[in-house]
């Protein structure tokens, strides 16, 4: 199973780090296109916060908290023994993620976001494997408990 968290983490990175570039290389900031109008476009933004454009202010302080997540979580998958399959993938797209935003923090000082909803903040490939992994373990952590009850 170690070799499917690779797996997951490298493509969530690449995947994350090729949608970037493409949106660097082919938009100005600040620009959207629409893809389905008033519903979903491609606009590129940049934050120096978290996911979705949170905590602006804490750049910093972001980064310090992102190598120490990427520490902790790659522990959980590749240290403790007794982590669920489940958990194990969840904690894969969630490190990839991290990995992705945490290259363009170091990078570029700031994070690349494009993918536009209308109805929510803007985000990338990167926040939506986070935000994947962490609705899996809550997902996890509530009925595999009322399973096994």
């Amino acid at each position: 199973m170690r070799k499917k968290s690779i797996i997951i983490i490298f493509a969530v990175f690449v995947l994350d780090r090729i949608t970037k570039y493409f949106i660097v290389k082919n938009f100005y900031l600040g620009e959207s296109v629409a893809v389905i109008e008033n519903v979903f476009h491609i606009t590129y933004i940049t934050n120096t916060g978290t996911a979705f454009g949170l905590l602006q202010k804490y750049g910093n302080i972001l980064l310090i908290f992102s190598i120490i997540a990427i520490i902790l979580i790659s522990i959980l998958i590749f240290i403790k023994k007794d982590i669920s399959r489940l958990n194990q993938i969840a904690f894969s797209f969630i490190l990839g993620g991290a990995f992705g935003n945490l290259f363009d923090r170091i990078f570029r000082g700031e994070i690349i976001d494009f993918l536009d909803f209308r109805i929510w903040p803007i985000f990338n490939i990167a926040d939506s494997a986070i935000t994947v992994g962490i609705i899996v373990l809550f997902y996890h952590s509530l009925f595999s408990k009322k399973i096994s009850e």
